[in-house]
């Protein structure tokens, strides 16, 4: 099977000029890839062409990164503006149903949609997503405090890692050497690029400190999963400071059902283990949502 094209388009979302990638028949069942932070849809830039022989995939740039280009006057740089954001797009582009990727932030605007309108979510598949605040790892101190004081002094420490070499610790992480050597540095070199200059460092900021606003959310994101019960794929790297073995486990205590998939690798698996994932994914979505 050789790698479809991927098309690069934009699309008026509430007034911001969108980029997103797309690749598949017009007419295929689609899943939708929301990114996560410092990201955009780069980051599934390999995953696209190689599902897209079957399934209609749609990778956006949310505001502020990647290509699409907001100013705080138009665009809050929330949690909530985000969700409200994703599903803007999908009206934008007449989305009737679809399968979701969970990664990272873009779990938190996918699940939210999801709420919105469960009648439509065929699928998930959830990759270093979390959702479970007693399986957070060590890795989000810092924004925890910075969340229970978000004074000028706290905001300033997590500022610091608003840099070229914060990106690049984000993309490392804490996979091992020889996993790490695969992960490429157009990642975060790119990431900075498109964000580096002010606004956009203070922007991300802003958006690091209103992740607290998140932890209401999983009470309710967790009954969703339990109420409907949406086929889910859980394919996750534990080698994650942020999100370790036990966050993907967690999922389990509401989605019993779901298919658990612990791979060689970090939060950005689409790096180090795309075969793997390619190899479930079409197994999965082959099987509920065709």
């Amino acid at each position: 099977m050789s790698a479809v094209p991927v098309a690069h388009r934009t699309v008026d979302v509430n007034g911001i000029r969108t980029f997103y990638r797309e690749a598949g028949p017009a007419d295929g069942p689609v899943v939708l890839l929301p990114h996560g932070y410092p990201s955009s849809s780069f980051q599934f830039r390999n995953l696209m062409p190689a599902l897209g022989d079957r399934w209609r995939l749609l990778a956006p740039d949310l505001p502020g990164f990647g290509y699409t280009r907001a100013d705080a006057d138009h665009f809050p740089y929330t949690f909530d503006a985000y969700a409200s954001f994703l599903r803007r797009f999908t009206e934008a582009l007449g989305l009737r149903r679809y399968a979701i990727y969970l990664h990272d932030f873009g779990s938190q605007f996918g699940l939210r949609l999801a709420i919105s309108a469960p009648e439509r979510v065929a699928a998930l598949v959830i990759q270093n997503g979390d959702i479970y605040e007693d399986q957070h790892g060590p890795k989000y101190a810092p924004l925890k405090k910075m969340w229970a004081d978000p004074s000028p002094y706290a905001l300033a420490a997590v500022a610091a890692h608003v840099s070229e070499q914060g990106f690049r610790d984000e993309f490392v992480g804490e996979v091992p050497e020889e996993i790490a050597e695969r992960i490429s540095p157009d990642l975060w070199t790119l990431s900075w690029a498109q964000v580096g200059q002010p606004p956009g460092p203070a922007n991300l900021v802003r958006l690091l400190a209103d992740q607290r606003t998140t932890v209401q959310w999983f009470p309710r994101q967790q009954a969703y999963l339990r109420e409907h019960r949406p086929p889910t794929l859980v394919v996750w790297g534990p080698y994650d400071g942020y999100m370790p073995e036990g966050a993907a486990r967690a999922y389990l205590r509401d989605l019993p059902d779901a298919e658990l998939h612990l791979l060689d690798g970090g939060h950005w698996l689409l790096e180090t283990r795309l075969a793997e994932v390619v190899s479930l994914m079409r197994d999965f979505l082959g099987r509920v949502h065709p």
